[in-house]
């Protein structure tokens, strides 16, 4: 039996869609390098709540982190490392420059997440 599309699916969806936008057709100071990244926060939040729903701070640690992962990954050329130089598709999924200004980003898009979700909790 299939199941419905739940609230979830649907804003991952449509993030999904705005991130390929951000990655395809932006190329500015603060949309693609912050927007972006505090979105993909949201999305992996989004999608992970998606498969069914888990408690909120465990699913918001566990995306936090692998964003954190991802960006230390860049601190270590983790791309070149892996021999994946080459692939567009590699070094927009995995980054190939660290920064604390992504980390921060992270950081506020799981703060947002956290404040949306404990506002409908009311």
């Amino acid at each position: 039996m299939r199941r419905p599309l739940n609230a979830y699916s649907l804003l991952a969806a449509g993030l999904l869609g705005v991130e390929v936008l951000i990655a395809q057709g932006v190329h500015d100071r603060f949309i693609r390098p912050y927007a972006g990244d505090s979105l993909v926060v949201i999305f992996l939040y989004c999608l992970m709540q998606s498969a069914g729903r888990r408690p909120i701070n465990r699913v918001l640690a566990g995306v936090l982190l692998l964003a954190y992962l991802v960006e230390i990954g860049q601190y270590f050329h983790l791309v070149a490392r892996l021999g994946l130089g080459h692939s567009r598709v590699a070094r927009l999924v995995l980054g190939s420059a660290f920064s604390w200004a992504d980390m921060l980003a992270y950081t506020l898009g799981a703060l947002l997440v956290l404040a949306v979700e404990r506002r409908r909790a009311l």
